[in-house]
């Protein structure tokens, strides 16, 4: 009876520790996802970025006013880090503070239409001719968070960073990552928002919260597998040793 009983108990512990192929495996219906056109959603600026502002004109030297100063222009290749240095910082306010132009509101635009609106106002204030204005985020980040293997806060310099591509720089999900409830929290034009991805089916690709933006915080919870272990022995290693331990003791006291 007592041998029954350790061997029920073992059994029982193996099982709950165990996942199911369907909680484990991404995109499980990908062999009917069908073919649809990409499209990337809009990134806005949010305070605290950092943007790298390059004005330009049909006279270059005539835009140089309007352009912090880098290394670059006496030789130098600036590193990003420098380039944060000399960006500006969007305030708690919103705005940034250009050479000449002096305060433009930069919070809740794209960064097309923040071109535009700095091009516009050149124009209009009959600063330059022709003027050209590109913009880049320098300090976008996304933290991943739970059960991947390498949890941290990453940066990026792409406009178009998918949540897939995310969990890739941490490393992907640990086997205990539950992969049906992903959660995406998000703050974008003043308001926080908590949404949850499915990553065994192809069908959330066609989701907005598909594409990264600057601070998202992706975190992955543990499975039940995972918190169901964790409540009996920890881990599966622990598991292999107790059970180890339990049927040398059932082989001695049946001898």
């Amino acid at each position: 009876m007592n041998t029954f009983r350790y061997c029920s108990f073992f059994f029982i512990l193996f099982f709950v520790s165990c996942a199911s192929k369907k909680d484990i495996l991404y995109f499980q219906d990908a062999k009917t996802y069908p073919s649809v056109a990409l499209t990337h959603d809009v990134v806005l600026v949010q305070p605290n970025d950092i943007l790298h502002i390059q004005i330009g004109a049909s006279v270059p030297e005539t835009a140089l006013p309007y352009n912090v100063q880098t290394g670059a222009a006496s030789g130098g290749t600036p590193n990003v880090e420098t380039l944060k240095v000399q960006g500006y910082l969007v305030s708690s306010q919103g705005t940034i503070q250009l050479p000449v132009l002096g305060t433009v509101q930069a919070a809740d635009q794209s960064l097309s239409d923040l071109e535009q609106a700095i091009k516009g106002q050149l124009e209009k204030e009959g600063h330059l001719v022709h003027p050209t204005v590109s913009i880049r985020i320098l300090n976008a980040k996304v933290t991943v968070l739970g059960e991947v293997q390498r949890p941290g806060t990453y940066a990026f310099m792409e406009q178009s960073l998918s949540v897939p591509q995310a969990l890739g720089y941490a490393g992907d999900l640990t086997i205990n990552g539950k992969r049906n409830d992903i959660l995406l929290i998000r703050e974008s034009a003043g308001v926080r928002t908590i949404s949850h991805l499915d990553l065994t089916t192809a069908n959330w690709m066609n989701n907005p919260d598909y594409q990264i933006r600057q601070n998202d915080v992706l975190i992955v919870n543990p499975n039940n597998a995972k918190v169901k272990t964790a409540g009996y022995v920890g881990n599966t290693g622990t598991l292999l040793t107790i059970a180890s331990l339990l049927l040398s003791s059932i082989i001695l006291l049946t001898r």
